[in-house]
């Protein structure tokens, strides 16, 4: 005995619901024994049913989405004299994500647990540890961390397959030369040289600067490659204790790869 289910009942109702009203029915409408296999003919047409009309929901794509953002690059502290690895993604409700070195040699693979495999994940940054030059030799760090295109793969709560490829070069630049002035009325003013080549000892990469970070506490902002001070709010610098404070600024590369002077004023 065959018997068909409408596939339109697994569109209105759970496939559990479906599932046993059909067995009911092989039951009810069967021959004296026979229940058996029309349950089992049931089953089997339910069950490829419901995952024809699973699948079916699924969008279709011939290729793979990229990240909104996926970036690897260094940030080298010249102040510390410490370098290390850094990376920051977007993407939309992913599950599990995967990044390759050029030799495809994985490096990082994470996967969603619970609710976060459920409903999955977006922005992901995270510092990789920043050894001591003067402790681990520069040679073998970046040895570590080859040149050229690294992969990100990453799968979504839907299935959908996710990657992108990020360019990582060993351009590093120095570290500017930094100083800060306090002024009357809170007037508070950081300048920084102009950063042309890498650090003494680094690979001589030519270094183009795309723009200058500068951080006090919470206060951030970049600039283009062109300045050269920047004035601190006045209101921000009312609100600081008395006392010694820390500031950066940063070299930005073209490449991505980044250097931070550290220093000091008082207020």
């Amino acid at each position: 005995m065959k018997t068909i289910v409408d596939n339109r009942l697994l569109s209105r109702f759970p496939g559990s619901l479906v599932l046993a009203a059909s067995l009911l029915l092989a039951a009810v409408i069967a021959p004296p024994g026979d229940s058996a296999s029309a349950a089992t003919d049931i089953v089997t047409v339910s069950t490829k049913a419901s995952r024809d009309a699973t699948l079916a929901e699924r969008p279709v794509r011939d290729e793979e989405i990229p990240f909104k953002k996926a970036r690897i690059y260094w940030e080298y502290n010249a102040t510390a004299n410490d370098l290390g690895v850094h990376v920051t993604l977007d993407a939309e409700d992913w599950t599990r994500l995967r990044i390759e070195n050029p030799s495809e040699r994985t490096l990082f693979d994470v996967r969603g647990r619970g609710p976060y495999q459920n409903l999955g994940m977006t922005e992901l940054f995270f510092e990789g540890a920043e050894p001591s030059l003067n402790e681990f030799p520069l040679a073998r760090l970046l040895a570590m961390f080859p040149e050229g295109d690294y992969t990100f793969e990453g799968v979504t709560v839907n299935a959908e397959e996710l990657e992108s490829t990020a360019a990582f070069t060993h351009a590093i630049p120095a570290g500017p030369r930094v100083s800060a002035t306090v002024g009357s009325n809170n007037r508070l003013l950081i300048t920084w040289s102009e950063v042309t080549s890498p650090p003494v000892g680094f690979p001589n990469r030519p270094i183009a600067i795309s723009g200058y970070q500068v951080i006090v506490e919470s206060f951030q902002v970049t600039l283009p490659a062109t300045a050269r001070t920047v004035t601190v709010p006045p209101e921000f610098v009312a609100a600081l204790t008395p006392g010694e404070h820390q500031f950066e600024v940063l070299a930005i590369e073209q490449g991505g790869n980044q250097t931070l002077t550290e220093g000091y004023f008082t207020k």
